[in-house]
């Protein structure tokens, strides 16, 4: 398959918005079509399973693969973090073992 080596990547602003305003505008939209294929096959239980573990599985690759390495290693980061997660809502399931281990790292890594 050829492709156009112009062509802006998905994530990357296609106008002069900011790379954040275009992030959320493709996730709303995004959002828009998995609630497209809900209302789609509302009364299909398997289709509806499907969709489910399709976005639990995106759900564990952006955990694992990338939230887990951008976590702060800082109190101050961390704290920036938590108080914007306060403050905006949207705390993403994190299992709290994983957050107990950060703790811990970040106490290791102060003494």
């Amino acid at each position: 398959m050829k492709t156009d080596k112009n062509a802006s990547s998905p994530l990357q602003p296609t106008t002069n918005e900011s790379p954040a305003t275009t992030a959320q505008q493709q996730l709303d939209r995004i959002v828009a079509q998995i609630h497209e294929i809900a209302d789609r096959d509302r009364t299909d239980p398997l289709a509806l399973l499907q969709l489910l573990r399709t976005l639990e599985q995106i759900h564990r690759e952006i955990q694992e693969g990338y939230f887990q390495s951008a976590l702060p290693d800082s109190r101050q980061s961390l704290y920036a973090l938590l108080r914007d997660i306060e403050e905006n809502g949207g705390w993403p399931y994190i299992q709290r073992w994983k957050l107990q281990e950060l703790f811990a790292n970040l106490l290791d890594g102060e003494t």
